[in-house]
């Protein structure tokens, strides 16, 4: 239901009425709209009640009456903030559960008391979860009022916290369950909780005076641009200096602390200052997005250059509703820093916003409370809250990433069409109107000619180069668009010169998975899902650069230099920075390329642009390990359909495109093997992520619809192995989201590398008391002996030890956890260079150091029987192995609710089907990659009836989480045996 404008204000029902308003701790956004709703509600003669750890002047600053209560109490906490701009994950889970979880008890004890003592007539929460939990138990009806609710932003701080504090996700989403319907404003996220909903127009605080009263208040001529500089409320922590500002130009700062000295040219407002007012009265504002200066920069027509606030997932739609009216320009976070912020300022300047839209929201949503608070717009009990927690975990845990493919899944209309708008992920042939295939071939055949490389009927190849044709299209033509990447893309190409693609797909984990850092075999499928990268260099005369770059070489007082530049489609949905830039010299340290510890704090600065590590980070590596000098400026865009967080190598993929790419530009011949392990050194020295190298191996060197058999010591491809026909495997993803770069993935790995450190120095003991006992009786099998402890004391790899010689002499010998600072004391390093030891912290040993030595023995007898006669008992066999490795990962702290639900299905169609006349169509399943979500690896026969129960168990899995599991199933060629492709725009076309 949508209320749009109305012109009447709030009027008085036949009774007055006590409204108990619940507020956020988060920022001082909520309070400010908070105040607009609550001055109707005055103004029509009744009692709000406010309970909020604002400070006082954000409410009587605008309202002045009896009528208004203020009750100051803390209920949950929001985003922990380390600075305007950094929000603290798990800081944030932490305080929410010292906050809200431990005393959740006697809060709702009290909150009961206060409710019935006041005499509430409607509970009102924007948006405090606890508070509508409060209202049912006190028997009061309760309204929601908000743009997004914290389910949604919380679900995605637990998975950067692991396991821990998962249950608070669940647990606010029950509690908004209790709410009868949400006000919903406008820059929504998906708020699954709430099943019933009504639109209203944007809350606006009204203004008390006019632009022409506050400039002059300020003593500000009228030849004079205005800048206000916002930061919610809080201070911006910026070195502000004069030249930050373009010529003509005054900044008015918000949030200043008292004893901050501002330069000439920024005046320091007071901390009551009424911000509206100021907005109205300032030419253009550069701050981070928030509900309010979003709204207040759409109502006045106020050009907003914004930053990124790093994990806040209200952004990405507060942003798309900001660019869609010609509001907004993004400014990098360094660029914010170093004062680079003419180029930004020259662009919002040129904007026209658009806005048109309602901005009498708080009128609006004053009188359904009224309304809802006798009873009006009564919601019935057909949706119950169990039916509204289901929607919560479905999106409140999935859609905050979901790159929106599957058609099944119950996205909300509009947040599907943005996804149409802002990704183009289509790589399978597609429907005319007609009915009919439309030729992916034309668009592309038309635009360019290939130079070089083969296509290989590949058709998400073709479409990738289907959208470099409509880029080309859209550059000609001179279309505008609305998201930033496209923008972006369009435009930093030379469309004239050739273009260098490159293809690499992700991979599904068969078997080996986390054992692959100590020295495992492995075997991995290329699966058919990819990354593309399209590059172009150019010599630095001749390079578009973005305006911001251009005008960051003209501040160094330089000529032309070699940037670097990159656009990645569909970050938008990942509130990633679209775009990023940087000038290859900053890769250089006199004429040394700077180290890699100095590349990852680089990346680290700005969140929102660490993605750009992956891509960039080839350029440095090559730089480092092979003494690459770049001359040139390079261009890239990357386009991966390889979904993030499910387990399949999203990020090697883009490593190994990336590297190819440039390779490819450069005239590099670096074979597959080598590449790939060049692309683990971006991992592990430049993002920082402690992975093996299986994932890089497997998709630069594997080959569609073989199993890529190697030995990680560190990469000894033995071959490739046929997968026999009667065989097939597919991936299930069970929608959590896995991260090589989380807790449970470093911290298990530790625990193996503690183990192979224990294993070594109880050989050496060993060793060290056999050798004493040989001077005495100098016997031949003793020094046989001896020589096996003196291999196992200088145990290399984890994996060179059997499952028998761990068993015999050193299960008894590992303990189950061990604490940092015990280790350390002991051992002195664990000895692995991509992780490192907290003293503080307790890690598993035992569980950690068998699962890789087991695992070996599995992988090798796995592809021992892929090789055998084909019968029912291989399969049993292969099963088996499978779900042995799925129970050994558990073992290990890296299972997930999710993943073992997905094998227990697989069981449970397996074992039904084989208690019966036919023999099962499915054998085995098991979590894979760095486990904690992700994707599930089945086997099964490749036959009808086993797709047919893949697809049930598809259902099924929707049908108890509500979640419908993206399917893996199909091959692809690795990057080396793609290849490349060489491009060039058709000359008729130019």
């Amino acid at each position: 239901m949508r209320i749009e404008n109305e012109g009447e204000d709030v009027s008085a029902p036949p009774k007055h009425l006590v409204f108990a308003y619940y507020v956020t701790g988060h920022g001082f956004g909520h309070a400010t709209r908070v105040v607009e709703v609550a001055r109707h509600l005055i103004l029509a003669g009744h009692d709000v009640h406010l309970v909020s750890a604002a400070p006082d002047f954000v409410y009587t600053t605008e309202i002045q009456s009896p009528r208004l209560h203020i009750r100051k109490v803390l209920l949950d906490c929001g985003a922990v903030q380390a600075d305007a701009l950094t929000v603290d994950r798990l800081a944030s889970l932490e305080k929410y559960h010292e906050t809200a979880v431990v005393p959740r008890n006697s809060i709702l004890k009290t909150e009961v008391e206060w409710l019935n003592s006041i005499k509430a007539d409607l509970v009102v929460s924007d948006v405090v979860p606890v508070a509508c939990r409060a209202a049912a138990d006190a028997g009061i009806r309760c309204v929601c009022v908000t743009n997004f609710s914290w389910d949604f932003i919380y679900a995605d701080y637990v998975l950067a916290a692991g396991h821990h504090h998962r249950s608070i996700v669940w647990q606010i989403a029950e509690d908004y369950s209790h709410s009868e319907f949400l006000i919903r404003l406008p820059g929504y996220c998906p708020m699954p909780a709430f099943r019933d909903v009504i639109d209203v127009p944007l809350v606006v605080r009204r203004l008390h005076r006019s632009r022409k009263e506050v400039r002059k208040e300020l003593g500000i001529e009228d030849d004079v641009k205005l800048l206000i500089l916002n930061f919610g409320g809080q201070p911006s922590g910026l070195k502000l200096t004069e030249d930050h500002l373009p010529p003509g130009w005054k900044c008015l700062v918000c949030g200043a602390s008292d004893k901050d000295e501002l330069p000439p040219g920024f005046i320091k407002l007071a901390r009551d200052a009424y911000t509206p007012d100021l907005i109205a009265a300032s030419d253009c504002m550069l701050g981070k997005i928030g509900y309010g200066t979003a709204s207040e920069a759409l109502a006045y027509k106020l050009p907003f250059v914004f930053v990124r606030r790093d994990y806040f997932n209200e952004e990405p739609f507060l942003r798309h509703l900001l660019e869609f009216y010609q509001c907004g320009v993004e400014m990098i976070r360094r660029d914010l820093l170093t004062g680079h912020w003419k180029p930004y300022i020259d662009r919002a300047m040129s904007l026209k916003p658009c806005y048109a839209g309602g901005v009498n929201g708080g009128e609006v949503a004053a009188r359904i409370l009224q309304d809802a608070a006798v009873g009006k717009y009564y919601v019935s009990d057909k949706l119950s809250g169990a039916r509204r927690l289901r929607d919560a975990i479905v999106l409140g845990y999935q859609l905050q990433r979901m790159p929106g493919r599957d058609p099944d899944l119950c996205v909300p209309e509009w947040y599907a069409n943005a996804q149409n708008e802002m990704g183009r992920r289509s790589g399978s042939p597609k429907l005319g109107a007609d009915g009919a295939l439309e030729n992916s071939d034309s668009l592309y055949t038309e635009s360019f000619e290939i130079l070089h490389g083969d296509l290989r009927d590949l058709h998400d190849t073709k479409s990738f180069l289907n959208s470099l044709a409509d880029l080309a299209k859209d550059f000609e033509k001179d279309v505008k668009h609305h998201t930033r990447e496209y923008k972006a893309a369009t435009a930093f190409f030379n469309w004239e010169e050739e273009i260098f693609v490159a293809r690499a797909p992700g991979r599904l984990d068969v078997m080996g998975g986390i054992a692959d850092y100590s020295g495992s075999l492995v075997l991995q499928m290329p699966i058919k899902e990819a990354c593309h990268v399209a590059l172009q260099k150019n010599h630095p005369n001749k390079h578009k650069l973005w305006k911001h770059a251009q005008a960051r070489q003209q501040d160094k007082g330089q000529g032309p230099t070699p940037v670097l530049q990159i656009v990645s489609f569909g970050a938008e949905l990942s509130n990633r920075g679209p775009t990023f830039d940087m000038d290859l010299s900053d890769f250089m340290e006199g004429d040394k390329p700077i180290s890699y510890e100095k590349a990852q704090q680089y990346f680290s600065r700005d969140p929102s642009q660490k993605w750009a590590a992956y891509v960039a980070g080839t350029i440095l590596v090559l730089m480092t390990e092979l003494g690459v000098r770049f001359e040139n400026s390079i261009s890239m865009l990357v386009s991966s359909a390889v979904p993030e967080g499910k387990g399949v190598s999203s990020s090697a993929s883009v490593e190994v495109a990336s590297m190819s790419a440039v390779a490819a530009a450069h005239g590099l011949d670096i074979s597959p093997r080598d590449l790939a392990l060049l692309c683990q050194k971006v991992e592990n020295r430049v993002v920082g992520a402690p992975c093996g190298v299986m994932d890089q191996m497997a998709s630069a060197c594997g080959e569609a619809n073989k199993l890529l058999a190697m030995v990680c010591q560190p990469a000894e491809v033995l071959g490739l192995v046929e997968i026999p026909n009667h065989i097939r495997f597919w991936g299930i993803d069970s929608g959590i989201r896995h991260s090589v770069g989380g807790a449970d993935y470093g911290s298990v790995r530790v625990g193996a590398f503690m183990g192979r450190e224990m294993i070594k120095s109880s050989a050496s003991d060993t060793l060290s008391h056999s050798q004493s006992i040989n001077d005495v009786a100098n016997s031949s099998d003793d020094t046989n002996g001896s020589e096996l402890i003196g291999t196992e004391a200088n145990l290399e790899y984890l994996c060179n030890l059997t499952p028998h010689r761990y068993e015999a002499a050193y299960a008894n010998v590992l303990p189950e956890s061990i604490d940092g600072e015990t280790f350390l004391e002991r051992h002195g390093n664990h000895n692995d260079p991509v992780t490192v030891i907290d003293s503080k912290s307790s890690y598993a040993v035992r569980a950690a150091a068998r699962h890789p030595i087991y695992e070996n023995f599995r992988v090798k007898a796995f592809k021992a029987l892929l090789t055998s006669a084909p019968s029912d008992d291989q399969l049993t066999a292969l099963g088996e192995l499978i779900y042995q490795c799925h129970y050994s990962y558990n073992a290990c702290g890296l299972g997930s609710d999710g993943t073992d639900r997905i094998v227990e299905l697989v069981q449970q169609m397996q074992h039904s089907r084989s208690s019966g006349l036919e023999d099962p169509a499915l054998y085995g399943a098991k979590i894979t990659g760095g486990g904690s979500g992700g994707t599930v690896c089945v086997i099964g026969r490749n036959s009808m009836r086993s797709s047919q129960e893949i697809l049930e168990i598809q259902q099924r899995y929707k049908k108890a989480t509500g979640y419908m599991p993206f399917l893996f199933e199909g091959s692809s060629p690795g990057a080396g045996m793609f290849g490349y492709l060489k491009v060039r725009r058709r000359p008729s076309l130019k």
